[in-house]
């Protein structure tokens, strides 16, 4: 099952209490202060991993807790430290205060580390309380106390090219296709339900990460349909392919970009940094329409770089892989 959000509760261990103890030793009957330090509390920390790819593991334990430091022992002993506590993620993984929103770690890159909470300083013992006029301390300090946090892991996937376009528009078609990936096929509505991520081979020795999304519905940065909940796995992505259905269209048809503008601004409306990323026309199911609308839709003007394909056929589809790999090499210089 895929699971791209986890809320959770996370508490750094406490710190150990400082000692109060005096030396005992045969013929010294006033020995000196030899209360030793208590042990710092154990940190959260969270680590990424390249071996998981969901947060699954999340809808079963909301709780995670360090261990607490140990108590300060005689003869200067200090207590031992509480455990860590180590969080694996997925990389890709974004960590937020819930209460704030503040952004508190961007796990990226595999084994990446990061200490979201520290544990509670340990307790200094009574040797430390020492001082000319005060020779006999009976006073230690007690162990910090180590944080609490409710957190939001939020899960993105880590993608070159992400697929944009409405349910049925032929994105699953595609990626399975010209990846490796093999998602769910068919001719209704919603086919795709999770994200899916597909590395596309380019000619002998190069290649890059494809992402499919469900289908985004007219009103989806408003919550209609299933696009919404989804449309953060294109936030990391270089470049956008619009997939536009073609067969929806008809020779009378007086304006062909009307599904790609509907897209910008849902798109816009989730998050307006979606349109700094350099993006594609793609028209697709060219084998199903007639000649003449084919050449209609050919000759329609654009800003940005256009494209018809088939991936039934197989009809420029190596040509948009070097129309991404050409727009992603770009992206790599700038």
């Amino acid at each position: 099952m895929f699971i791209d959000y986890a809320k959770i509760n996370i508490k750094a261990g406490d710190g150990g209490n400082g000692c109060v103890s005096f030396r005992r030793e045969k013929y010294v009957p006033k020995g000196g202060p030899n209360g030793g330090d208590g042990g710092d509390g154990g940190s959260i920390i969270f680590k990424a991993s390249s071996q998981l790819s969901t947060l699954i593991d999340f809808r079963y334990k909301r709780l995670y807790k360090a261990g607490r430091g140990h108590h300060g022992l005689g003869g200067d002993k200090t207590g031992k430290n509480g455990h860590d506590e180590v969080i694996m993620v997925p990389c890709g993984s974004l960590i937020k205060d819930f209460e704030s929103g503040k952004v508190l770690a961007e796990m990226l890159v595999d084994r990446e580390e990061k200490i979201i909470l520290k544990g509670g300083k340990g307790g200094r013992g009574n040797t430390h309380f020492k001082s000319a006029t005060h020779q006999a301390p009976r006073i230690a300090e007690n162990g910090g106390a180590g944080g609490e946090l409710t957190i939001i892991i939020e899960l993105k996937l880590i993608a070159d090219v992400g697929l944009v376009g409405f349910p049925n528009a032929g994105k699953s078609t595609l990626i399975s296709k010209i990846s490796s990936a093999k998602p769910k096929i068919a001719d209704y509505p919603f086919t795709t339900l999770i994200p899916n991520l597909g590395i596309v081979k380019y000619k002998e020795y190069d290649s890059f990460v494809m992402a499919d999304i469900p289908g985004i519905i007219e009103g989806a940065s408003s919550g209609k349909g299933l696009g919404i909940q989804f449309l953060r796995h294109i936030e990391r992505t270089k470049l956008l392919v619009f997939l536009i259905d073609t067969t929806e269209f008809s020779e009378k048809e007086k304006n062909y970009l009307t599904t790609y503008k509907t897209l910008l601004k849902e798109l816009e409306s989730y998050e307006v940094h979606l349109l700094d990323k350099p993006r594609i026309i793609c028209f697709t199911k060219i084998d199903a329409i007639p000649d003449a609308l084919k050449k209609k839709i050919s000759r329609v003007k654009t800003d940005i770089d256009k494209i018809m394909i088939s991936s039934v056929s197989g009809e420029n589809l190596d040509k948009l892989k070097d129309l991404l790999w050409k727009h992603l090499n770009k992206k790599s210089k700038e």
